[in-house]
Parts: structure tokens; sequence; C-alpha cells
């Protein structure tokens, strides 16, 4: 078993920055494909990042150049650091570990994750 608690959402404007943290309890990340995934009202879940241990990062095509994807394995903790916010980035974000065969292939490896944080609100206002 593996918990996730993420934290570090909030509320900015336009071409504001945020980092989210995502600390993992129960196993090491080292063992999983680490991503963070977001839902925005209306919206079906998505992939936004993903990183395999430093084999591989991520990303969705959105969000390219704009974030990024680490992890600290010796705190245990994936991050994820959010520049150039748009609007159309508000949504709560939801860090997620799974074994990491797919992680390179963000459309499919939501259909697979084993285990889901509570979830960080991000909001971006015009």
């Amino acid at each position: 078993q593996v918990q996730l608690v993420e934290s570090g959402g909030g509320s900015v404007q336009a071409g504001g920055s945020l980092r989210l943290s995502c600390v993992a309890s129960g196993s090491r990340i080292s063992r999983y494909c680490m991503g963070w995934f977001r839902q925005a009202p209306g919206k079906e879940r998505e992939g936004v990042a993903t990183t395999d241990d430093g084999i591989g990062t991520y990303y969705a095509d959105s969000v390219k150049g704009r974030f990024t994807i680490s992890q600290d394995d010796a705190k245990n903790t994936v991050y994820l650091e959010m520049t150039n916010l748009k609007p159309e980035d508000t949504a709560v974000y939801y860090c997620a570990a799974t074994p990491p065969l797919l992680c390179r292939e963000l459309d499919t490896v939501i259909k697979y994750i084993e285990y889901w944080g509570q979830g960080t609100q991000v909001t971006v206002s015009s």
C-alpha cells in the first residue's frame, strides 16, 4: 500500500507559478511510475506528467515547456513545478503511483493507476 499526500495548491494569476509536492509513505517511490494528473470541472481526469525514477519524464503537450516533474528519493517526494500558468490549468491536481511499465503513455497509464492522492486545487485567474 502506498499513501500519497499532496500539497502546494492555491490561487494565482495567469503567468504565475506554483510548486506541488506529493509525499509518499508505505513504499519507496523509486519502485513506481509517479505522476501528476488533473481534473477540471465537467472534464475527465487527464495526465499531466509522469516520471519513472530518472529513466524519463513525460508530459502532456499542453504543459510541455511550462511544467517540470521531479522526484527526491531520499524524501520519498514527487514535485510538479508549474510556471507560466494559464486559466485552463485550473483543476484539481492528483498525485499517483503505479508500476512503471506504461509510464510514458499518459493516456493509457491513467487507466492502471494503483494509488491516488486526495488532490489539491489549483486555480488560475486571468
